[in-house]
């Protein structure tokens, strides 16, 4: 991993949880943040690796994923630009229950923990938003959970298409998907393997609800897969 310049309190302001702050706080966070470029299949940290601060995406793609005991992988999340992960482990001062892989070649910020629990002290208004983003964070798990219990291979594949489109009165007629990594992936983060994903990509092919160009996927008619399988 090697490291470039970049102008980090520019980037650090732009970060939901530090809305607001002074640039003079804005200043003291960046001081206690370094920069890391990795490679595509770089390793950021290892499941037991002591968390010492929050990582935020720059740019490119970075999974959250741990390893069975059987040597299985189980995709937890994929991370793009301007998100953030490790701050639970953070507060918890637990190390990572995960490993962090570099999907594509990116670009990324760590946070110390101390900077930001001294940032903590001075304003407590940090911390509202920390815990705001953490409990979007649990709401998004809970909603996985729901989705893994309930609904079916096809449902979750569904929703996973349509997950970036506005509410059901403002809905395009048609749209195209790209999806943000490989299918594999984007299987094990929905619970599903490979094959059963590729099967039901095929299936919904089939009846003309979608079309698969590589990552693209077309959507004809989006009322129409919407309802489909409901």
């Amino acid at each position: 991993m090697t490291t470039s310049n970049l102008n980090i309190d520019a980037l650090l302001s732009y970060v939901p949880m530090f809305n607001g702050l002074a640039p003079d706080e804005i200043a003291r966070i960046a001081r206690g943040t370094r920069e890391i470029h990795a490679a595509r299949g770089d390793i950021l940290f290892h499941k037991g690796d002591p968390c010492q601060g929050l990582h935020l995406v720059v740019y490119g793609q970075v999974k959250l994923a741990f390893t069975s005991a059987q040597g299985g992988e189980k995709v937890v999340e994929i991370l793009g630009q301007g998100q953030t992960f490790g701050e639970a482990l953070m507060f918890m001062d637990k190390p990572y229950i995960v490993y962090a892989q570099a999907l594509t070649d990116s670009q990324l910020l760590h946070i110390s923990k101390a900077v930001l629990f001294e940032e903590l002290e001075r304003d407590p208004k940090l911390g509202r938003k920390m815990i705001a983003g953490l409990s979007m964070r649990l709401h998004q798990i809970i909603t996985d959970v729901e989705s893994y219990s309930l609904h079916s291979g096809r449902q979750r594949i569904i929703g996973y298409l349509l997950r970036d489109l506005p509410d059901e009165e403002h809905l395009p007629k048609e749209t195209t998907v790209n999806l943000p990594t490989n299918k594999g992936i984007i299987a094990s983060r929905l619970n599903l393997t490979q094959e059963h994903f590729s099967r039901i990509l095929h299936e919904l092919s089939e009846r003309g609800l979608i079309k698969v160009e590589g990552r693209k996927i077309h959507i004809p008619d989006v009322e129409k897969l919407r309802t489909f399988d409901l």
